[in-house]
């Protein structure tokens, strides 16, 4: 079994850790954080230090792979790309809960997470560092682009597109045949029947233009407002 760690100690880095440790193919050494203090518990594992640490954990602890626990989908990027400087030989694993649904043909790329009582269907593709959270569905032949994420209790009907960085927030609806371009954010609860343009936020029923908006642009709740 091989070991590993979560980069991101946070409420999702506790929701990763479930999904890794009920799928049984990982162990779990601890998790890696920039913000956190060395030493300090998290879901009964340890900080062992920020990415830069990275390498000589490595070789300590005997660590071969890695998995961000970061919600917010452009800051995953950037840690992504720091991380891949830092420590190239990590590999990037993804996480999917037992509990999840994968139907035939469907292809997930490195570093996603797929949360309990997700569906994925038939001829999806799932990209790199991609997020599908609890009780979710992608459609048939649905298509979600790298660093993308579909909050809880979303439903896309088929042939649906995702672009990258974009995110679905909670219990949002897309019809069949939508294609949600970059860096879009669709509010929660919102019924998308139409397309939706790029680096934009729409939300309502039918789900409309609300404004625009920019690749660092915060969107949960735990984001920090954009700087000037």
């Amino acid at each position: 079994m091989k070991n590993i760690v979560i980069i991101g100690a946070s409420g999702h880095g506790g929701m990763v850790l479930d999904c890794i440790n009920k799928g049984g193919r990982y162990k779990v050494i601890g998790f890696i954080d920039s913000f956190k203090k060395k030493g300090t518990n998290h879901c009964g594992l340890e900080v062992l230090g920020n990415e830069n640490d990275l390498p000589e954990l490595m070789k300590k602890l005997d660590i071969t792979g890695a998995i961000f626990a970061i919600g917010n989908n452009w800051i995953r990027s950037i840690m992504a790309l720091k991380v891949a400087e830092i420590a190239p030989e990590l590999e990037m694993i993804s996480a999917i809960h037992p509990s999840v649904i994968i139907g035939e043909n469907v292809q997930i790329g490195k570093g996603s997470v797929i949360m309990p009582g997700a569906i994925v269907n038939s001829n999806a593709n799932i990209g790199n560092h991609c997020i599908i959270n609890t009780n979710a569905s992608v459609g048939h032949d649905g298509n979600m682009g790298d660093f993308s994420s579909i909050a809880s209790g979303v439903c896309t009907g088929g042939n649906f597109s995702l672009g990258t960085y974009s995110v679905i927030s909670l219990g949002a609806n897309v019809i069949e045949n939508i294609n949600i371009r970059e860096h879009s954010v669709v509010g929660a609860g919102s019924l998308v029947v139409n397309d939706v343009e790029p680096y934009t936020v729409v939300y309502g029923s039918p789900a409309r233009f609300i404004r625009e908006r920019k690749e660092k642009d915060p969107y949960l709740s735990g984001d920090k407002k954009p700087s000037a």
